[in-house]
């Protein structure tokens, strides 16, 4: 699992895949035992391992609110990966949303929204199922109709809205363009622009993105069920 804390991929890691883990890339590796969260410098590809509950807890307000301008990842090594996620997790208010890659020729639909170019996503509609309610998002934000394929990936990102901290799960789709006679912006949502875009221009724009967006199209080539349709 990959949060994106501030747009800053933190991925938790349990023994077995710990011991599996490449570790060359890394820029720095701390052992949590041996040295105080609050005194690491959180920069380049960061490791920390012999994480507990509480360092977790330490490591998300050094990400949250002491981040430097060189971090590009942080990774925790633990005992229990799912007490740590969830140790996380808790700190949050969890919003449910699902969205999509929509596919016409070859080219992807993007859209430009509050100076950044993103995909057609939202929020859950109380009861619904995460993908009718990607159709329905992705229609409702650009006026296409869709036809689902395949699940892409699930991300998680945190935002605050009003003062409260938001971790939103987005389950994501690859989905066919059947219909985008209709399309238009949705300025209700401040979607400025909608344009269809070959690989080559969306990962030129996307670098200029948010790094959740860029994960669900690296998710996107690396799937061999998730190539371009009609």
């Amino acid at each position: 699992m990959i949060i994106f804390i501030n747009d800053h991929p933190l991925t938790v890691l349990g023994k077995k895949e710990l011991s599996a883990l490449d570790t060359s890339h890394f820029d720095k590796i701390v052992d949590a035992r041996l040295t105080k969260i609050p005194s690491i410098t959180f920069t380049g590809h960061l490791l920390i391992i012999n994480v507990t509950e509480a360092a977790s807890l330490q490591v998300l307000e050094a990400v949250q609110n002491k981040l430097s301008d060189q971090l590009l990842s942080v990774t925790l090594g633990c005992a229990d990966r799912s007490l740590i996620e969830e140790k996380i997790k808790s700190q949050f208010s969890i919003v449910k949303a699902s969205g999509g890659v929509v596919v016409k020729n070859d080219r992807y639909l993007l859209i430009y929204r509050r100076k950044h170019w993103d995909l057609p996503k939202g929020k859950l509609d109380k009861g619904e199922r995460s993908r009718p309610a990607a159709v329905r998002e992705i229609e409702e934000e650009t006026g296409v109709r869709t036809a689902l394929r395949d699940k892409i990936c699930t991300t998680w990102h945190t935002y605050n809205d009003n003062g409260n901290k938001i971790l939103k799960r987005t389950k994501w789709y690859l989905a066919d363009c059947l219909d985008d006679s209709r399309m238009a912006p949705q300025v209700e949502e401040d979607i400025e622009k909608i344009e269809w875009l070959t690989a080559r221009e969306a990962e030129a724009l996307l670098v200029r993105s948010y790094s959740s967006i860029r994960f669900v199209f690296d998710c996107l080539k690396k799937g061999t069920k998730a190539a371009p349709g009609r």
